[in-house]
């Protein structure tokens, strides 16, 4: 079960009597270029309170497909974008897996990270940095990181049951202890 729905029923569950749907847009394999070309039927169409928009990952994966610079402007437009509704955004960077932190990898990784950044910096957007939590369960809590794959998954690149799951508690818990907004 990916995130979103283990998300809902977090939400759902802790804010009893509130309609809470969570809604997932993503395609597999796709990243920010294509996905900004589904913005206005998959998430302006919506009209969502919350939008959580998880990038990079196939941008590192699929480095013969996509450039770091086409990545980097889809990202910061569909910021620009959401800007301008009224809706909070959370970009969510890309996970800490072997597929993405292979030798001939980290580095695409490590710019696509920054991009991401700089992207929600310059937008005044939160940034749920799922790569540091990853790593830090990996380096400091010493969990190894096959742990953290799907077992099924041979590209090493999707993340297994515990992960999702401790990444959606994180999630939701960022999401729960966010201030209200500022009227």
């Amino acid at each position: 079960m990916p995130y979103p729905h283990r998300l809902e029923l977090a939400l759902r569950h802790n804010n009893y009597g509130r309609m809470i749907d969570v809604l997932n847009r993503g395609l597999g394999g796709q990243e920010s270029p294509e996905e900004l070309a589904r913005f206005e039927p998959d998430v302006i169409g919506e009209a969502p309170e919350l939008v959580i928009w998880q990038v990079g990952a196939n941008a590192v994966f699929h480095d013969e497909v996509y450039s770091p610079d086409d990545v980097g402007a889809a990202i910061a437009a569909g910021l620009d974008w959401l800007a301008g509704l009224s809706m909070d955004v959370v970009l969510m960077d890309l996970q800490y897996t072997t597929a993405i932190i292979k030798p001939e990898k980290i580095a695409r990784a490590k710019d696509i990270l920054s991009r991401i950044e700089t992207a929600a910096a310059n937008a005044r957007v939160n940034v749920f940095h799922r790569f540091a939590l990853m790593e830090y369960w990996c380096v400091q809590d010493g969990i190894p990181i096959d742990e953290l794959m799907d077992p099924t998954d041979n590209d090493r690149l999707h993340m297994s049951k515990w992960a999702t799951n401790s990444v959606t508690e994180a999630l939701y818990g960022a999401i729960a202890g966010a201030p209200p907004p500022m009227v």
